[in-house]
């Protein structure tokens, strides 16, 4: 069985797939949202209520295509890095995560860990230690907000201590596609077991799927696991049934 066949496996991905954020930051709390996380979202987005909805591809159709770019990616040499990332072996990306140093920002994976980003323009989001800030959406709000000298941040979030928890976690999963609980218990002084045992026992599913492999001491996802590395994120974000998970893209 090719790499390809291993990563695809339609049958998983179309139980699996859900709408989700992609965690390009966390938490994506009620009050501090990821807009740019949508897809086909017409009733959040003007332009989109411009496209006739009927004329997009079905599910059944972007699951066809998105295997065929699985198998001319891997045909190609490429490997895959996480969700619908893909780098050639040599490439600084997957580089990275074989050093287990990839990690995610604003713009998705990244080599460069824990920078501060200022964001510039309109709803641009900006990270400075454990603050995430946005600044307003709407260009009058903002270039008000600037013609008075004023920063033009409309919301944003401090992260508490089980935040920064978490985001290390999923960080890890997304980037490096395991968990070494060790780690964790080290650098956060908790037992991950006891910490994480309502997350853990949610995860059995996805092990009995053959997702992932679970251990006393350690989570890897295996290559049928991959494509559906968000979904597993989810089981560790503690925000996600305060919000509606509809304004999120499909997972797959």
């Amino acid at each position: 069985m090719s790499q390809a066949d291993t990563l695809f496996r339609p049958d998983l991905l179309a139980r699996y797939s859900a709408n989700g954020p992609r965690y390009t930051s966390y938490p994506s709390a009620p009050q501090f949202r990821e807009t740019f996380d949508t897809m086909h979202m017409p009733q959040l987005f003007k332009m989109q209520r411009q496209m006739d909805s009927a004329t997009l591809p079905s599910s059944e159709q972007r699951l066809a295509l998105l295997q065929r770019v699985v198998e001319r990616q891997t045909h190609a040499g490429y490997v895959h890095i996480g969700m619908d990332h893909f780098a050639l072996p040599g490439d600084e990306l997957a580089r990275a995560q074989a050093r287990r140093t990839l990690h995610r920002n604003f713009q998705g994976y990244s080599t460069r860990a824990e920078c501060d980003l200022i964001g510039f323009g309109a709803s641009s989001i900006g990270k400075v230690g454990d603050v995430y800030a946005q600044n307003a959406r709407a260009l009058p709000a903002y270039a008000d907000a600037i013609d008075a000298g004023r920063l033009a941040i409309a919301r944003g979030v401090r992260l508490s201590a089980d935040d920064r928890l978490r985001r290390d976690v999923i960080t890890q999963l997304m980037c490096n596609l395991e968990l070494r609980f060790d780690e964790f218990e080290t650098a956060y002084g908790i037992h991950f077991a006891d910490t994480f045992a309502p997350e853990l026992a949610r995860l059995r599913s996805f092990e009995d799927d053959g997702l992932i492999s679970l251990s006393a001491r350690k989570l890897e996802v295996r290559m049928a696991g991959r494509m559906l590395v968000r979904n597993l994120a989810m089981v560790f974000d503690r925000y996600l049934g305060e919000q509606t998970l509809e304004r999120f893209s499909r997972t797959v």
